[in-house]
């Protein structure tokens, strides 16, 4: 009696263990993959030089999209891809992609392009 108790419970600790393992190695195997992004930026046009000038409306129209004040965000946002042909990707930030676009400065030394 006291060995078929002893073999029960040897089973029973090994399920427990082999449950556990496989649950932490597919915990584990997902964390591993790479996480795809679900609205990834595009990054055409975002690097400095790699628009020509007859792309910058169309970028500038992205980059303008979520603020009230259109009119000067596109004649700004123009102006400056014009100049460094770039415009970084999304409607606000993301500046560090076109060092041109970020560097360039107003006289009381505010950001230029929006």
């Amino acid at each position: 009696m006291a060995m078929a108790m002893a073999m029960k419970l040897t089973i029973i600790l090994y399920v427990t263990l082999m449950f556990v393992l496989i649950t932490t190695n597919q915990a584990t195997s997902q964390s591993s993959r790479p996480q795809i992004p679900k609205n990834p930026l595009n990054l055409y046009g975002a690097t400095q030089g790699s628009l020509h000038p007859q792309e910058c409306g169309g970028k500038c129209t992205m980059r303008c999209s979520a603020t009230s004040f259109k009119k000067p965000c596109m004649f700004f946002c123009q102006k400056c891809c014009t100049k460094c042909l770039c415009v970084p990707p999304g409607t606000y930030g993301n500046k560090q992609l076109c060092p041109c676009y970020n560097n360039w400065k107003t006289k009381r030394g505010g950001p230029k392009c929006p």
